[in-house]
């Protein structure tokens, strides 16, 4: 059985970057001290939504993802402060139709069975049946951005992803970074502000740019 949901939001910026282009430099971001270790991560995710796109309408996302520290169930609703995000961790039982390991996409289109505490979450939403929009796979390396004091500032990843639009059955991949607000960001808007900008120079001398796409779905998906 899942748990409680617990609910964050996400700050972020995401660049594209091309498959060559060297990592920032991001001890020289403001406030930042030191780099943690490269942590791998092995993400594999099927998102999902009505037939007639309630959840694309309400401008929110839901996916079922495995791998890394916070898989589980994810529910991504835009707001003008970022993204809030409700968590369901995966439980007993709580596994995907179809063989994860598969690139056929017949697999990919058999959507994961939703817990019941995940569809009373996006139930002012939407409601089942569910199908899959697209799987998106992504190999990704995070990096924690440390302040003088030992606070996580932000964290940095470094995606290759690979993505298949199911119903349309297009694949296509590229190399994307994103810098995620951590506990000890700045809490104002004007700073937040500030270190974006500062991250965004970075980024262009390492030859990367803003992103085109608000987010993976939405470049899987072509919109």
């Amino acid at each position: 059985m899942t748990t409680e949901p617990s609910p964050s939001l996400e700050i972020e910026r995401k660049y594209d970057v091309d498959a060559g282009a060297p990592l920032p430099d991001w001890a020289a971001l403001p406030g930042v001290a030191r780099v943690g270790e490269p942590e791998p991560r092995d993400l594999d995710a099927r998102y999902l939504d009505t037939a007639d796109g309630r959840l694309a309408a309400a401008r929110s996302a839901l996916r079922r993802r495995t791998g890394g520290p916070d898989e589980g169930w994810h529910l991504k609703q835009a707001t003008p402060e970022g993204k809030l995000e409700t968590h369901w961790p995966l439980g007993e039982g709580d596994g995907d139709a179809g063989d994860v390991s598969t690139t056929s996409t017949t697999a990919d289109a058999d959507a994961p069975t939703l817990p019941a505490a995940v569809i009373e979450g996006v139930a002012g939403l939407a409601e089942p049946p569910f199908v899959v929009l697209a799987r998106i796979r992504n190999a990704r390396v995070a990096y924690a951005l440390y302040n003088a004091a030992g606070g996580v500032v932000a964290e940095f990843v470094d995606d290759h992803v690979t993505a298949l639009d199911v119903r349309r059955g297009i694949s296509s991949s590229w190399r994307e970074w994103e810098l995620e607000f951590g506990p000890a960001a700045p809490a104002e808007a004007p700073q937040r502000a500030a270190l974006f900008a500062a991250a965004d120079a970075l980024v262009t001398a390492a030859g990367g740019r803003v992103a085109a796409s608000e987010s993976k779905l939405g470049r899987a998906l072509g919109v």
